[in-house]
C-alpha cells in the first residue's frame, strides 16, 4: 500500500533446513556473501527507485559487510548480533565504525546479543541510527508481562 516491495531469500543452509528438517550450521562467510552478491545482482535491475538491502540477525550483518560495496541506498538491521551468544568481548562491529550507507538498526533492549549498555560501547559510524525496542529481545519480541 506504501509502494515498497520486499524480497525474501534463504541462505543455502537455512532453505536445506527447512527441505530436510535437520538442523544445520550457517555456511561459510565467503558463501553467505556471494549468496547475498548474486541475490542483489538478480534484483538490481528490476527496482526503478531506490533499494535497501538488510536482515534479520546473521542477514543484517551480512547485508551490513556489503551494503558500501554494492551501493545500497539504505541497509535495514533487524536484531543485529553485535557478538556472538556468551561472547560480548569479542563484538562484531569493526566495520560499523565506516560505514557509509545510511543505516537503520532496529534493537531490542533486552537482546542477548547487543543490549543498549554494551551497544553505547561501540563506535558505529555517523550513517547508522539505532532504534531501541523497550524490552524487545533479539526476535524484537516484548516481555510477557
Amino acid at each position: 500500500a506504501l509502494g515498497v516491495a520486499v524480497v525474501r531469500f534463504e541462505f543455502p543452509y537455512m532453505a536445506e533446513r527447512r527441505v530436510t528438517g535437520g538442523k544445520r550450521p550457517p555456511n561459510p562467510k565467503k558463501v553467505l556473501l556471494e549468496c547475498w552478491r548474486e541475490v542483489y545482482r538478480q534484483v538490481r535491475p528490476l527496482v526503478a527507485g531506490k533499494l535497501a538491502v538488510g536482515g534479520k540477525s546473521m542477514g543484517g550483518r551480512m547485508a551490513s559487510l556489503l551494503a558500501d560495496e554494492l551501493g545500497a541506498d539504505a541497509l535495514v538491521c533487524l536484531g543485529y548480533p553485535f557478538y556472538a551468544v556468551g561472547k560480548p568481548e569479542k563484538p562484531r562491529v569493526e566495520h560499523l565504525a565506516e560505514l557509509k550507507t545510511p543505516t537503520l538498526i532496529v534493537q531490542g533492549e533486552r537482546d542477548a546479543l547487543g543490549n543498549r549498555e554494551a551497544v553505547a560501547g561501540y563506535a558505529l559510524s555517523p550513517a547508522i541510527e539505532v532504534s531501541w525496542l523497550v524490552a524487545g529481545d533479539h526476535d524484537l519480541k516484548p516481555l510477557k508481562a
